[in-house]
């Protein structure tokens, strides 16, 4: 008893008490700091909290509007937006992130998703916000991805809308494509998010302010591993404008049917008003293929294919136009008084000048020849004569007059002006003068002077309508979603030439010829009841050297000649023109007529003039003749 009375009587340790009062000391201490903290989070810092906890809880989710819609002239759809279902992830939400990719290729398949979701995050998403790891599942996908949610946190299933091209690739180089915008777009464009489709390409792109629509968004109440359990609040999306477009899907597929895996381009044009009624160009794309984003080793492959399949021949393809240049030479000839309709010259099947000589395609020649059938029998000295009578520097003002050597003023990207040789283009480009001998080739075709397909096609409508030249256009009105037209597209007069209309008309006659007189290089162009005036061209690829002529045959597919045909029809009152190239197809008549032929036999079956025949019987007679054509194959 004694013992315990001074262990803890009066008479403690003084180290005792010592540690006693460090210990209480220290849970004071303690107390303060706790009592300290939880005044901060509860009432300093209160309303932060609250909004961290919500971000947790709550999500914003923003809708992005499903673009516009495009048609044809007659309202058909030409490219639409579809829903598509994609696995979207919330790479916060994800526990284990590695096990959540794992399952991802499990039941959806494919091992691309860790690569998917670094790029996203290179791009600078947070790790709040979705991102899209898979688009476009299919029914099974969608089923395997629900039934085994709680094996995938933080993923869920999305409903996107998506670009669509119902035709393919047809009219592809017109319409477009989009992709999801990247860094560069998102510097540029603040009203643009991570994720939205931008157009890229063709109008998707020209016509972006108007296709695009306004986005939406959803505030969403999520559980733990993100799964949405209710909905809180909502701003719908405002959908893009509608857009009509003056091409006839009925006469674009003619067109892309009938080059088939020809390499070339055909233009089909209103001369009324300069409506673009059908432009195609091969190879093609499937523009599908960039919806949702394409991989770069399929675009490099693209990009650095041989035979270019992004490039629109139509307007971006420069070719020598051969001797469908040869109504030029007969404008300007006549119009300069160099010489009149009555003009002969004598040909024996070619010319010298100089010290070479300058051939005909007719190696025996066409004798004496006046103008008419100069055109219609294409011949070559004729041409040579009138282009030395008339010099280099007039015949390349008469080429530009009438739209050659510039741009259309069409409203695609990058299209290409091609070239209108003069002595002051050479001089200033060589630093050198013109040589009279080179006028020869500028004569016929060939030589520097290129050309676009679309401008050859506006050429043949220039020569129908009278000498008035129209802005190409190929858009007709944006209608909103309201019904209410935002923006509508008349034609535009580009140039009047200043031509009198007895040169046209004469040259309007030889071009019937071509296809309809005898002894014309265009006869696979013909329609029944319907007077078509054309022109042929074959281009040379490479100079041809003297002595014998190498067969088009015997040469390499690369070397050989690009076929031409330009036309209008009726000749009476012309509805439309057309122009058409085939690279490395030999003569105009036999590889690009009948291109011409079957887009305008397709246009005139549903566009019939008036005072022919029923359209039934119109058909028929232009079946006929399209058969007749298969048998001269």
């Amino acid at each position: 008893m004694a013992s315990v009375n001074r262990w803890y009587g009066s008479g403690a340790s003084p180290r005792f008490e010592l540690r006693l009062k460090a210990l209480a000391a220290l849970m004071f201490v303690a107390l303060a700091a706790v009592a300290a903290r939880l005044y901060y989070l509860q009432i300093v810092s209160t309303k932060q909290l609250a909004e961290l906890a919500d971000r947790n809880r709550i999500r914003t989710l923003r809708v992005p509007a499903p673009r516009g819609l495009v048609f044809d002239r007659n309202h058909r759809v030409l490219v639409d937006t579809r829903p598509s279902f994609d696995a979207m992830l919330v790479p916060e939400d994800s526990t284990d992130l590695t096990s959540t990719i794992r399952n991802l290729e499990r039941y959806l398949g494919g091992d691309h998703f860790a690569d998917k979701l670094a790029e996203a995050q290179d791009d600078g998403r947070s790790a709040f916000e979705p991102i899209a790891v898979k688009e476009r599942l299919d029914w099974d996908q969608v089923v395997a991805l629900e039934t085994h949610q709680l094996e995938l946190p933080g993923v869920s299933l999305a409903v996107t809308p998506r670009r669509h091209y119902p035709y393919g690739a047809l009219a592809a180089h017109l319409l477009g494509y989009v992709g999801e915008v990247n860094r560069q777009d998102l510097a540029k464009l603040p009203d643009y998010r991570v994720g939205d489709e931008i157009g890229r390409f063709g109008l998707e792109r020209g016509l972006e302010g108007f296709l695009r629509g306004a986005s939406g968004g959803r505030q969403i109440e999520v559980d733990a591993v993100g799964r949405r359990l209710r909905l809180l609040g909502e701003v719908p999306e405002q959908p893009g404008r509608n857009v009509t477009l003056t091409i006839d899907l009925e006469v674009q597929q003619a067109a892309e049917q009938a080059l088939g895996a020809q390499t070339g381009a055909v233009v089909a044009i209103d001369p009324n008003n300069g409506e673009i009624i059908a432009i195609a160009s091969h190879p093609s794309f499937d523009p599908n293929n960039f919806t949702g984003g394409i991989s770069s080793a399929a675009w490099r492959a693209l990009a650095k294919a041989p035979d270019h399949p992004l490039e629109n021949r139509a307007i971006q393809g420069v070719y020598p136009p051969g001797s469908t240049f040869k109504v030029v030479d007969a404008i300007a000839a006549l119009q300069e008084k160099a010489i009149t309709p009555a003009t002969v010259f004598f040909c024996p099947g070619g010319l010298w000048y100089g010290n070479r000589e300058y051939r005909c395609w007719r190696k025996e020649g066409h004798g004496d020849v006046a103008l008419h059938r100069a055109i219609v029998q294409s011949c070559d000295v004729y041409f040579y004569e009138v282009g030395l009578r008339l010099g280099i520097d007039r015949l390349a003002h008469w080429a530009e007059q009438l739209g050659l050597g510039q741009r259309s003023g069409i409203r695609l990207g990058e299209e290409r002006t091609g070239l209108i040789p003069s002595s002051a283009w050479k001089r200033k480009r060589f630093g050198e003068r013109w040589y009279p001998a080179e006028t020869l080739s500028v004569a016929i075709g060939q030589g520097y002077v290129g050309v676009t397909a679309l401008q050859m096609a506006q050429l043949a409508a220039e020569i129908a309508s009278g000498g008035i030249r129209y802005r190409p256009h190929f858009v007709r009105e944006v209608v909103g979603a309201d019904g209410r037209v935002a923006q509508s597209y008349k034609a535009e007069v580009e140039a009047r030439i200043n031509v009198d209309p007895s040169v046209l008309a004469a040259v309007r006659d030889a071009m019937a010829d071509v296809v309809n007189g005898a002894g014309g290089t265009g006869h696979r162009a013909q329609l029944e009841h319907i007077t078509v005036c054309g022109k042929t061209g074959t281009a040379q690829v490479v100079k041809e050297a003297q002595g014998d002529r190498v067969k088009e045959e015997n040469l390499p597919e690369r070397y050989r000649d690009h076929g031409w045909f330009i036309a209008f029809a009726p000749k009476e009152q012309p509805q439309i023109a057309v122009a058409c190239v085939i690279e490395h197809g030999g003569h105009g008549g036999s590889s690009a007529g009948p291109v011409v032929h079957d887009v305008m036999a397709k246009f005139f079956e549903l566009y019939p003039p008036k005072g022919l025949p029923a359209a039934t019987k119109l058909q028929e007679a232009l079946d006929a003749g399209s058969r007749a054509n298969k048998r001269a194959d």
